[in-house]
């Protein structure tokens, strides 16, 4: 039985178009659900994978190692593929996958503090390896910072008063776990906007995307990935949330517009045309059927870009 679930992954292998002897990168193993299906149809090619989380690599590697023994995996952030890569002696790569949702696994083991609705140490970190975590930034950071992770990360409405409270919480004693927080956070939204979902949904996607580095790791990793395509080499990206998604879509946008002195021109020399070309226009989004067998997949999008010069 698998550990998780994957997002849309016959549309994301689909858009990636592998070849049984191309050279393959998942940016975001988790638990190998696309990266299973890569190495499948990629029999005589590699595949190299990154991960920060050591349980999600152990699980993995099992599961690779039953298809087959073309691939590597790198327990590293996804920044440093790029350098990791090129110490393998590749340079250009022919697709490239990443899954930014966070793995079902992940949510769901109680000690990794990633749920609001089960009582764990504040942790979140997918490195367990690494100093910060849900704690430090609950009980540390300055109320402005909180503020403003809550506003931007979270797109959360009432970021003011949910750090107001936190503040006064751990001025009597430190806040050390998920369900402590989740009542902060419950006491401080006014209760005719509880409707659309659970209160503390917002917040914890901010303090997760902070303790990992998520948006800014996010950007430097997209940048350092369409550097590495081959021509003719695919990129697709799943988001979960809008933050994501923007950052996507912006970067597909800057990378396939035609410059403003030639947009219309008849006859256009190719030499002056964008060296990528967008393959989804509009993102594709999981079906009805996908969306009644794992909720979790109901915000997902896919955007893919192909590099064609």
């Amino acid at each position: 039985m698998e550990k998780h679930i994957s997002v849309l992954r016959d549309e994301a292998i689909n858009a990636l178009e592998i070849k049984e002897d191309g050279i393959y990168v998942d940016m975001t193993l988790g638990y190998a659900g696309h990266a299973k299906e890569i190495l499948k149809r990629n029999k005589k090619g590699f595949l190299f994978a990154f991960d920060k989380d050591v349980n999600a690599i152990e699980y993995s590697t099992k599961v690779l190692q039953s298809i087959g023994s073309n691939f590597k995996i790198f327990n590293s952030d996804n920044l440093n593929a790029k350098k990791l890569l090129e110490d393998e002696n590749v340079t250009g790569v022919d697709g490239i996958l990443y899954d930014l949702g966070i793995s079902s696994p992940e949510i769901d083991e109680k000690d990794r503090g990633f749920s609001y609705m089960q009582d764990a140490k504040l942790d979140m970190r997918m490195d367990i390896n690494q100093e910060l975590s849900a704690y430090e930034v609950v009980n540390n950071y300055k109320y402005e910072d909180l503020v403003r992770i809550f506003r931007i990360y979270g797109e959360e409405r009432f970021a003011g008063k949910i750090a107001k409270n936190i503040e006064k919480a751990r001025s009597i004693k430190p806040i050390g776990t998920t369900l402590e927080l989740v009542d902060i956070i419950d006491k401080s939204i006014p209760f005719k906007e509880k409707r659309n979902g659970h209160p503390a949904k917002r917040v914890f996607q901010a303090i997760r995307i902070e303790v990992n580095n998520e948006i800014e790791g996010l950007k430097k990793s997209l940048d350092n990935a369409v550097k590495l395509l081959n021509v003719n080499g695919i990129l697709a990206v799943i988001t979960f949330h809008s933050l994501e998604d923007r950052i996507v879509k912006q970067k597909f946008k800057e990378l396939t517009e035609e410059d403003k002195f030639v947009k219309g021109l008849p006859n256009i020399d190719k030499s002056l045309l964008p060296d990528y070309v967008l393959i989804t226009r509009k993102p594709i989004l999981p079906s009805s059927d996908e969306i009644d067998f794992n909720k979790r997949s109901k915000s997902a999008k896919l955007r893919v870009i192909k590099k064609i010069k």
